[in-house]
């Protein structure tokens, strides 16, 4: 997203971060197969660090993306009562419910996958976003 951000001249505009639910990889780098795909297509990934979701995350950000409803649930959970319609799945642009998988257990195509569905919900997310009239 951020990529995608950058080429649209809204970096100036949009603060794009990532954390997770839980604190299991709190400031390792990405798996080193997310990296490999990652760096195929363009992006570096090797400076990310985990982080772990903090309620201050609901009043920084005006939205904040789940990869599944296991996620979204943990978020909703954390989240305070006034905030929950920041919260929404990463892949909806793509259609309703729709979940990113896991590709831990699977083969590097499963990487790949992974890439090919954040692409396309990003391209999505940047268009309501521009849609709303951001301006940098």
């Amino acid at each position: 997203m951020r990529a995608k951000v950058e080429r649209a001249g809204l970096a100036a505009a949009i603060l794009i971060d990532s954390a997770g639910t839980h604190g299991y990889h709190v400031g390792e780098a990405p798996d080193q197969r997310s990296q490999q795909a990652a760096r195929q297509r363009g992006y570096d990934l090797s400076t990310q660090r985990a982080r772990q979701v903090t309620r201050a995350d609901f009043e920084r950000f005006d939205l904040v993306l789940a990869a599944d409803q296991r996620n979204l649930a943990a978020l909703r959970q954390l989240c305070p009562p006034g905030m929950q319609h920041k919260l929404a799945l990463m892949l909806a642009p793509l259609g309703p419910n729709q979940e990113v998988p896991d590709p831990y257990y699977g083969g590097a195509s499963g990487f790949d996958r992974v890439l090919d569905l954040l692409e396309a919900a990003c391209d999505g997310w940047l268009a309501r976003l521009q849609q709303a009239e951001i301006q940098p």
